[in-house]
């Protein structure tokens, strides 16, 4: 194996675009790479922020933040989100997308994405260079025609992921197995 540093390369990263309102109730949003699950009870997401941006000062303030995942369909406008200050620029207005009022935590969401989930900030921490942002999931919204059974339906959704080293944008491929059962061919084969 090749060394490569100590670098942030675990891949693939999510492609997150995080909703928030500014202190005048404009809505805000921005492309976030560094997320994850971080607890199951209570469901919580992280995500880690630099203090630079206006997202971070948003969540801060409100306490709220939403993690709206698009779909390939939206990777031009995602990567735009992630690319202009919302002090400088209506993203909202510029990619077209609508921010929709979330009934639950005070930030948007938006509308045009196909998963979204709504978060309260449990708790900021800080590392160095950004803050993780830990936020319990008080719903989390589907459209339709992406729903297979009790959860999202991830072929569907075409959910775009990134791979830090190289900055490019993938989506995902085609199931490969099942979790938490197709593992059981190496528990026959350790017995």
């Amino acid at each position: 194996m090749r060394s490569l540093g100590a670098k942030p390369l675990a891949q693939p990263a999510p492609v997150w675009v995080i909703g928030t309102y500014f202190e005048d109730d404009r809505p805000n949003m921005m492309t976030a790479a560094w997320g994850g699950i971080c607890c199951s009870d209570p469901p919580c997401v992280q995500v880690s922020l630099r203090k630079a941006t206006a997202t971070y000062h948003n969540i801060m303030r409100n306490k709220a933040f939403t993690v709206n995942v698009p779909s390939t369909e939206f990777m031009e406008k995602s990567d735009y989100v992630g690319m202009v200050s919302g002090k400088d620029a209506d993203k909202f207005k510029v990619t077209g997308l609508t921010p929709q009022k979330s009934d639950l935590v005070d930030a948007p969401y938006v509308a045009e994405f196909p998963l979204v989930l709504e978060c309260s900030l449990i708790k900021p921490v800080e590392i160095g260079l950004h803050t993780l942002f830990i936020g319990e999931i008080k719903d989390v919204k589907v459209q339709e025609q992406f729903v297979d059974g009790s959860h999202a339906d991830m072929a569907k959704i075409k959910p775009i992921i990134f791979a830090p080293g190289s900055r490019r944008y993938y989506t995902v491929g085609d199931q490969i197995g099942q979790a938490f059962s197709s593992g059981r061919a190496c528990m026959r084969n350790g017995e």
